[in-house]
């Protein structure tokens, strides 16, 4: 089974931006993405062969959510049960019968971390959720994770070291989710590659100069990671400030 995540900062763009031919060519059984920035209706995306699952932000042009899967859920569900975070669109969980997929953005801290205290309290209660799903069946957390979690995981990181995504503070919370019996994909298969990374700002030719970040993630319960094949960066696929990621994996369907 293939899936792949992609944050395509407004799907929109995107898709005058190549997503089309990215889709079809990769061929995914599971196709997320994220920061769709639309409301429902505003968009109508042909998918011969895939459902299509949508969760939208309450605000206009924001973040948001979004699960292409050929194989039928056994069930599908919005958000965390929190009202405090399902405003904003930002997860979406297909339970297939021997896993659950959960599609997230996690929030942004923002210039100045003015969103570091939403964000932690934010990160507590993920996790707890994703622990939940954990004790009924194997999870599949992908999307931005908004985090850079080891210095070799952006270009920079000691001129980054306070700033929004790779705070010790939000490094830290993944330490602690990844402590609690999930596994960083990529990292299992590549612990020391360097400069493989999955978003690029816009500024200061960072993306020609390879200075990024890598903040999209597959993880998965540890006692499934051998059933995981490979696990992929496709960092020549533009169309948006982020890359795709994926896996394929074997005997989950």
């Amino acid at each position: 089974m293939k899936m792949v995540s992609w944050n395509v900062n407004g799907i929109r763009a995107c898709l005058k931006n190549g997503f089309l031919d990215f889709f079809n060519k990769v061929d995914a059984d599971i196709f997320c993405i994220q920061e769709t920035k639309m409301q429902e209706g505003q968009v109508e995306i042909d998918l011969p062969g895939y459902m299509q699952y949508w969760n939208s932000a309450e605000r206009k042009g924001y973040s948001g959510t979004a699960v292409f899967t050929k194989q039928k859920p056994v069930d599908i569900s919005y958000g965390i049960g929190m009202d405090k975070h399902d405003s904003e669109g930002r997860v979406i969980t297909a339970e297939f019968e021997k896993f659950f997929l959960v599609n997230v953005y996690t929030p942004n801290s923002q210039k100045e971390l003015a969103r570091l205290d939403y964000r932690m309290e934010w990160e507590e209660d993920f996790k707890s959720y994703v622990k939940y799903l954990d004790s009924q069946k194997p999870v599949i957390i992908c999307g931005d994770l908004n985090v850079a979690h080891k210095e070799i995981d952006l270009k920079n990181p000691k001129t980054n070291r306070k700033n929004a995504g790779f705070t010790d503070a939000e490094r830290e919370k993944l330490t602690l989710l990844l402590s609690e019996g999930f596994t960083d994909t990529f990292r299992h298969f590549y612990p020391d590659r360097e400069g493989a990374y999955t978003w690029w700002s816009y500024m200061f030719s960072a993306r020609k100069n390879n200075a990024g970040w890598r903040i999209d993630y597959f993880l998965t319960s540890s006692r499934i990671i051998d059933k995981v094949k490979s696990a992929h960066i496709y960092s020549d696929i533009f169309g948006s400030d982020h890359c795709p990621v994926g896996i394929e994996t074997e005997g989950l369907i």
